[in-house]
């Protein structure tokens, strides 16, 4: 089921209009899970971060025993040729993608060189500025690099992220701040997680357990370069309790302000405005 309107799909080797049928019932990526995935987002007529969003899809291929088949640049020029046919002012979701076709070591393990990959573009417009979430707590965690394949943007993760934001809705939040094995603050079950203290700006610190985001790093360089003290640490629930402001980062909408974890609520505050602020200035500029 589509998340978008207007799709358009690359798949062995053209653009096609539509979701079209991309995977096979035998292919390993349909009944094993081998299927990695990226998003970059296309607004105002700029696609930041293409590159690095396409460079990381093949280091997530790789971390899955995948074998990527498309240089970072080729899959760019394939992605830039097929935003061609959209109006320039539409909002994009970017998202290629790659599964493994066959098994090989008795049929679990993928097979090298045996891989399918694809693009497929949804028009899907940026987040009003002022829509906001709220966070819960929930009994899930963060799988480690033991447990999981954490290391890469894997379809095999989302559906504890999916459990973890189920639980939350039916508590009637928006999101969950969601815990490690060591039961410190990760990410939330769909985006990474800032938050303000003092005038100072925290994030938990990249651990193995949670990808540490393409635009979490944007946002961190950004507000570095403006001045701002940005501290990667080891951070707790009780720190989002006595926060001043907290935020998410994500590909899909960039910056949320969040203004309620369980009974502590926040206001929108200066510096969440301002990330934005600086990563608009920042996409525009580089365009």
């Amino acid at each position: 089921m589509a998340t978008g309107t207007n799709i358009k799909t690359y798949f062995n080797g053209a653009w096609h209009d539509g979701d079209i049928p991309i995977m096979r019932a035998a292919d390993h990526g349909s009944w094993l899970g081998t299927t990695v995935f990226d998003g970059a987002r296309r607004f105002e007529g700029v696609t930041p971060d293409l590159g690095a969003h396409c460079a990381r899809v093949n280091r997530s291929a790789e971390a899955l025993m995948i074998t990527p088949t498309v240089e970072t640049a080729d899959m760019v020029a394939i992605v830039r040729e097929g935003l061609a046919a959209y109006a320039p002012d539409a909002a994009v979701y970017i998202r290629p993608m790659y599964w493994a076709l066959e098994g090989g070591d008795l049929g679990v393990a993928p097979k090298e060189g045996a891989t399918g990959f694809a693009v497929c573009l949804e028009q899907i417009p940026m987040a009003d500025p002022a829509t906001s979430t709220t966070l819960t707590r929930t009994r899930f965690r963060r799988p480690v690099l033991e447990d999981a394949v954490v290391n890469a943007k894997a379809g095999c993760l989302y559906p504890n992220n999916a459990r973890m934001l189920v639980e939350a809705r039916q508590k009637g939040f928006g999101n969950a701040l969601v815990a490690d094995a060591m039961g410190n603050v990760a990410e939330t079950a769909t985006a990474n997680v800032f938050m303000v203290r003092d005038g100072v700006v925290f994030t938990p610190i990249a651990n193995g357990t949670f990808l540490a985001g393409i635009t979490r790093s944007r946002h961190i360089a950004n507000l570095r370069a403006d001045g701002v003290e940005v501290v990667e640490t080891v951070l707790g629930f009780r720190d989002f309790e006595e926060a001043d402001e907290v935020f998410l980062s994500g590909n899909m909408t960039k910056v949320t302000p969040v203004t309620r974890f369980e009974d502590t609520h926040y206001q929108v505050g200066p510096m969440t405005r301002r990330v934005r602020e600086l990563y608009w200035d920042w996409a525009l500029s580089a365009a």
